[in-house]
C-alpha cells in the first residue's frame, strides 16, 4: 500500500513538472517566435520614418512619408505576420516545395515548373513600367530589410530546419500567376471532354452531361450563342493522368470549380434608403490556415485605402478610397486552350512546315535525395504539358493561357484602381489588366455605380468554342484580343444596380464568346429576388444578405422529393419533414443534412460514365430525375424516379436512420497546408466551426460531397455605405497573424461565423500597438 502511495505521488509530481514544462515551454516558444509591434525598428532602404498601428482586431494601419515607404512597410508587416505563408506560396509558384518537404511533393514541382509559372513571373516584373517595378522593388525591400534583422521565425521553419532565402520581384508577382491558376479552369473542362471522347461520349451526351447555361436564367448584362467544337483525336489517358496530378496540388490550388466563387452587387441611389449607393462583396475561396486576405489601412500623399491585401502581393485588392470603392468576383472567362499537336524529327508540324522545340531545363532540389532534371518543351502555343506524365506515344498537348503571356501589368491595374477618383480614372486603371478575369463592381461618393470586366479575352476563330483541345496546326490560332471598349461594361444602368455571382455575364446580342462555362444561376437569382424585395435598402440589408442561407437549389429539387416513393416507413416521415421545411440550410437544423445527403447520393447517378464519384451538375440531374436518363439503368434501379427514392434510403442509412444537424458535419475547416499533417500539431494549427449554407447560398459553403465538411466559404466580407464611408464593414476568417501561438491567429473566426464585422474606418481609430520604422543609418 506505501509503494501504491509512493507511486500515486511520483505520478503527480512528473504530471505536475510536464505541465511545468510543458507551460514554460510554450511560453519560450510564444516568446521566441512570434514578432514585436512595439517599439522602434532601424531598417536599410526606408527613406523616412514610418508609424504602423494595429487595432485590438490585428487590423494593420501604415503611414508613411512617401509611396516608397508605404509599400516598404507592407512588405515589413507582411512578413511579421504571415512570413511563412509567403515563403509557401512561394515555393508553390517556383515548384520548389521538395527542397524543404522531400519527395512528397515532387509530382507536383513537375507539374508546376512543367507550367512555368515563376518564369512568366519574372517576364511580368521586366514588362512593369517604371512605376510598376518600384513599387515591386519597394515592398521587396521591405521583405528583405525585415529579415535582415534576424527576426524571430515562425515555428514552420525551425520544424522544416531551413532560413528564408533574401526576396526577389519575382517571389512577389508569381503568386498573382497562381491566383489567375486557381481562378482559371477551362483546360480542366476540356480535359475532362477529352477523356469523354476517348470512351466514344457523343457531343449530345456531353451537353446532357454539362448543361449550357438557361436561357431564361440571370445574366451580368449580356449573353452569346453555343458553338459545338471541332473534334479532336482523344487521348484519354494523358487527360486522366494530368486531372489526377492536378488534384494532388496543395489546397490552395484546387480548381475554382470545386473550391471557390464569389459575390458582389452594387446599389445605385435610386434604391438605397440614403440616395447613395452601397456596395457589397464576399469573394468565396479555399479555407485554411492562415486566412488568404490581410486588412491594412496604406496612407501616404500618393496612395490611400483601405481593405484586403493578399500577403506576398504589395496592393489592396479589394477594398476603397476616400472617393471611390470596388469589389471583384470571378468572371469565368476562357483564356486558356488546349493544341494538339503533331510531331515531327526535332520539332512539330505548323502550317505545313516543321517548327522546333525551345527546350527548356528545370533543376529540381530534394531534400535528401540527389537532384531532378526536367526538360520541358515549349511550343509557339506554350508548355507541352502532357510530358510530366510521361504517356509514351501520346501526342503533345501544348496549352495556350493568357498569364503566360510575357506581358502581364494586372499588379499595376490594382495600384491604380486604389488611386482612381472616378470611373474615368478606375477604367483607365483596368487597362492595363490581364488576368485572371474579375467581375469588378464600383461606385463612389457622386452617387455612380459601374461594372466592367477586364481581361485579355482571346478572340477565336468561328467554329472554334474553347470546349475541346484543338489541333495545333495553325488554322485555330487566336485571332487576338478583345480591344477595351468592346469587354462587358456598364455605367449607371437603368435597372438601377448590378449583380454578379460568377453567372453569365452577356445576352443576345454581345457579339464576342466571352466564355461558354458558367456557375449555376441560384445565387444571383436569390440576389435579385432580396434587392427588388424592398423599394430602398439599407446597410443592414446589405448585411443579411450576405448571411443569407436560403438554397435555391432546394427549391428546384422539392419536386423530386413529391413525386417519389419512398422505400420504407422511415423515409415516409423523412420525406414528410423535408416538404414540410422551408429550404434554409441552417446549422441547427437536421433537415439540411439529409436534403444534401440525399443530393449527394442523387450526384454518384453517372460516376462511371463521368470517371468522378460525384457529378455537382444541377441541372443534369434534375432533367434525368424528370425523365429517362440511361444513367439510371445501370444503378440498380430501372426509372430515375427509383433511384431518387433508393437515394432517399441511402441518405438515411448514412445517419443510421436519424441525421444529426447540418452544423455538425457541415464545418468551416482551416487546415494549415504543412502542419495539418503531422498529428500532435494538428490540433494547434487546425480550426473548425459549424456552419449553414451550401453551395449555392449566398453565405457560401461549399463542402467535400464525402465528408460533407466545408471547404469553401466567404473568404472575405465588405459592405460599403457611400452615404458615410465610415460605417462601412469588413472581415475575414481566422486571423491576421499566421502564427498558431498569436493571439490574432484565430481570433476572428468567431465573429466571423456568427455574422459580425470589423469597422472599416480610415479614421477615429484606437490602436492597442504603435511601432516606428526608421531608416538604418
Amino acid at each position: 500500500m506505501r509503494l501504491l502511495g509512493f507511486l500515486a505521488k511520483l505520478v503527480l509530481v512528473l504530471a505536475g513538472l510536464g505541465l511545468v514544462v510543458g507551460v514554460v515551454g510554450f511560453l519560450w516558444l510564444r516568446g521566441a517566435t512570434l514578432p514585436q509591434y512595439g517599439g522602434r525598428l532601424a531598417l536599410r532602404g526606408l527613406l523616412a520614418p514610418v508609424e504602423m498601428y494595429r487595432t485590438s482586431a490585428g487590423v494593420l494601419y501604415i503611414k508613411a512619408q512617401t509611396d516608397h515607404d508605404v509599400f516598404f512597410a507592407l512588405g515589413v508587416a507582411h512578413a511579421q505576420d504571415r512570413l511563412w505563408q509567403m515563403e509557401f506560396q512561394r515555393r508553390i509558384g517556383a515548384g520548389r516545395l521538395s527542397e524543404v518537404l522531400g519527395r512528397a511533393t515532387l509530382d507536383q514541382d513537375r507539374f508546376l515548373r512543367t507550367w512555368g509559372f515563376y518564369r512568366a513571373a519574372e517576364q511580368a516584373y521586366l514588362s512593369l513600367s517604371p512605376e510598376g517595378k518600384a513599387v515591386v522593388d519597394a515592398y521587396v525591400a521591405g521583405i528583405n530589410a525585415y529579415l535582415s534583422t534576424r527576426p524571430p521565425l515562425p515555428p514552420e521553419f525551425h520544424l522544416l530546419g531551413f532560413q528564408p532565402e533574401p526576396w526577389k520581384p519575382a517571389d512577389v508577382l508569381v503568386w498573382a500567376k497562381m491566383m489567375a491558376y486557381d481562378l482559371s479552369d477551362n483546360w480542366r473542362s476540356e480535359l475532362e471532354r477529352l477523356q469523354w471522347a476517348a470512351k466514344g461520349m457523343s457531343p449530345e451526351r456531353m451537353r446532357q452531361l454539362r448543361p449550357p447555361y438557361p436561357e431564361d436564367a440571370p445574366t451580368v448584362l449580356q449573353s452569346e450563342d453555343l458553338y459545338r467544337p471541332p473534334p479532336p483525336r482523344p487521348d484519354g489517358e494523358s487527360a486522366r493522368r494530368l486531372l489526377s496530378l492536378a488534384d494532388s496540388l496543395p489546397k490552395a490550388l484546387r480548381p475554382p470549380g470545386q473550391t471557390g466563387a464569389s459575390n458582389n452587387w452594387v446599389i445605385g441611389p435610386s434604391r438605397s434608403a440614403t440616395g447613395k449607393p452601397l456596395l457589397a462583396n464576399d469573394p468565396h475561396l479555399g479555407l485554411g490556415a492562415p486566412s488568404i486576405w490581410y486588412l491594412v489601412h496604406m496612407e501616404a500623399p500618393g496612395y490611400k485605402a483601405i481593405g484586403s491585401s493578399l500577403p506576398g502581393l504589395p496592393a489592396v485588392v479589394i477594398g476603397r478610397n476616400e472617393r471611390i470603392g470596388w469589389g471583384v468576383t470571378t468572371v469565368g472567362a476562357d483564356v486558356q486552350d488546349l493544341y494538339i499537336l503533331e510531331e515531327a524529327p526535332g520539332g512539330y508540324r505548323y502550317r505545313g512546315r516543321v517548327e522546333p522545340w525551345r527546350i527548356r531545363t528545370e533543376v529540381i532540389r530534394v531534400k535528401g535525395e540527389p537532384e531532378v532534371t526536367l526538360r520541358v518543351r515549349e511550343s509557339r502555343y506554350g508548355p507541352v504539358i502532357n510530358d510530366v506524365v510521361n504517356n509514351p506515344g501520346a501526342r503533345p498537348l501544348a496549352l495556350r493561357w493568357t498569364s503566360l503571356d510575357p506581358t502581364d501589368r494586372t499588379l499595376e491595374a490594382f495600384l491604380g484602381i486604389a488611386r482612381a477618383r472616378n470611373w474615368e480614372e478606375f477604367k483607365a486603371a483596368l487597362s492595363l489588366y490581364n488576368a485572371p478575369s474579375q467581375n469588378f463592381v464600383y461606385a463612389d461618393v457622386d452617387g455612380n455605380i459601374g461594372y466592367m470586366a477586364p481581361a485579355r479575352f482571346p478572340i477565336r476563330r468561328p467554329g472554334h468554342s474553347g470546349l475541346m483541345p484543338v489541333p495545333g496546326d495553325g488554322n485555330w490560332d487566336w485571332q487576338g484580343y478583345l480591344p477595351q471598349e468592346e469587354w462587358p461594361q456598364v455605367y449607371n444602368p437603368k435597372e438601377g444596380f448590378i449583380v454578379t455571382a460568377n453567372n453569365k455575364v452577356t445576352a443576345p446580342g454581345y457579339p464576342h464568346t466571352i466564355s461558354l462555362e458558367w456557375e449555376e444561376p441560384y445565387r444571383a437569382e436569390r440576389i435579385r429576388e432580396l434587392i427588388l424585395r424592398k423599394d430602398k435598402l439599407t446597410l443592414e440589408d446589405m448585411v443579411a444578405m450576405q448571411q443569407d442561407v436560403k438554397s435555391l437549389l432546394y427549391r428546384d429539387f422539392r419536386p423530386v422529393l413529391e413525386a417519389l416513393n419512398p422505400l420504407s416507413e422511415n423515409a415516409s416521415r423523412w420525406k414528410a419533414r423535408l416538404l414540410a421545411w422551408d429550404g434554409v440550410m441552417r446549422a441547427e437544423q437536421a433537415e439540411p443534412t439529409l436534403f444534401q445527403t440525399w443530393y449527394t447520393e442523387l450526384s454518384r447517378l453517372p460516376s462511371q460514365e463521368v470517371g468522378q464519384p460525384f457529378w455537382e451538375e444541377p441541372r443534369y440531374l434534375l432533367a434525368a430525375m424528370k425523365g429517362d436518363d440511361p444513367a439510371c439503368r445501370t444503378a440498380d434501379t430501372r426509372t430515375c424516379s427509383e433511384y431518387a427514392a433508393l437515394a432517399l434510403d441511402r441518405a438515411l442509412d448514412r445517419w443510421g436512420g436519424n441525421p444529426p444537424p447540418w452544423g455538425q458535419v457541415h464545418r468551416a475547416t482551416f487546415a494549415h497546408a504543412v502542419l495539418t499533417n503531422v498529428p500532435l500539431l494538428k490540433r494547434l494549427a487546425d480550426r473548425s466551426v459549424p456552419h449553414g449554407g451550401d453551395r449555392y447560398t449566398l453565405n457560401y459553403g461549399a463542402y467535400d460531397p464525402a465528408t460533407f465538411r466545408m471547404t469553401t466559404g466567404s473568404s472575405y466580407r465588405q459592405v460599403l455605405d457611400f452615404a458615410e464611408l465610415e460605417r462601412s464593414l469588413f472581415i475575414h476568417p481566422m486571423g491576421q497573424s499566421g502564427h498558431p501561438l498569436s493571439a490574432h491567429y484565430d481570433n476572428l473566426l468567431a465573429p466571423w461565423a456568427r455574422g459580425g464585422y470589423l469597422p472599416m474606418r480610415m479614421g477615429e481609430t484606437r490602436f492597442t500597438t504603435r511601432q516606428t520604422l526608421e531608416p538604418a543609418p
